[in-house]
């Protein structure tokens, strides 16, 4: 009989921990933390369940990891749109916007932003949730400012652009509507959320 303490054998290395977060994200991104047992996790793995204590504490140090691999990836998708300085800032938030919509496409509307499912279900439940996930939105939120800053000094928005407010705009409201996608199964709220912040909230103050 294997301890739970026992150190894993053969192949359950980071490897091991990798998926076992690839696969806790794919199932709490469809039925959410609470609902998501670690007997499932691990049988859909193929992990037994020593290897899984030998990686994490407990399944809130589990989710933990979760978010903080969910926050990894998305660096990449960040630098990838956000950062890439070969692109004038306003386009690098579009094409930031429009990768979310190509990623909500391509899932049916079915998962969502993983980060934004945890932050409504757990973020009134569990301080060491929430701290993570409202850190992960203030990155966010800071990664639309500077480029709105770069869009001002530009000239492309309005020297009187408050860009800490656009930003904060931005962050919570392609939140609101990558729910609403989910919820309707369509990606109409995201593209009528990303065509009214552009040409409604930059509107005149956008150069075309």
């Amino acid at each position: 009989m294997t301890s739970v303490t026992a150190k894993p054998q053969a192949k359950l290395g980071n490897e091991t921990r990798a998926e076992l977060i690839r696969v806790g994200s794919d199932i709490i991104a469809r039925r959410g933390f609470n609902s998501t047992g670690i007997n499932v996790v691990l049988k859909e793995a193929g992990v037994p369940k020593g290897s899984f204590y030998y990686y994490f504490a407990s399944k809130e140090d589990f989710g933990l990891a979760v978010i903080d691999d969910f926050a990894a990836d998305y660096e990449d998708r960040l630098n990838r749109t956000l950062g890439n300085a070969e692109l004038a800032p306003l386009e690098r938030i579009r094409q930031f916007l429009e990768e979310g919509m190509a990623d909500m496409t391509d899932c049916d509307c079915c998962r969502g932003c993983l980060a934004g499912n945890l932050g409504q279900e757990l973020a009134g439940q569990n301080e060491a949730f929430r701290q993570r996930l409202d850190g992960l939105f203030n990155d966010w939120q800071a990664r639309f400012a500077r480029c709105l800053d770069e869009a001002r000094e530009r000239g492309d928005i309005d020297a009187s652009a408050d860009t800490s407010a656009l930003a904060q705009l931005l962050q919570m409201g392609w939140q609101g509507a990558t729910l609403r996608a989910k919820v309707s199964r369509s990606v109409t709220p995201m593209q009528g959320f990303a065509d009214m912040f552009f040409r409604q909230v930059l509107g005149a103050r956008a150069r075309h």
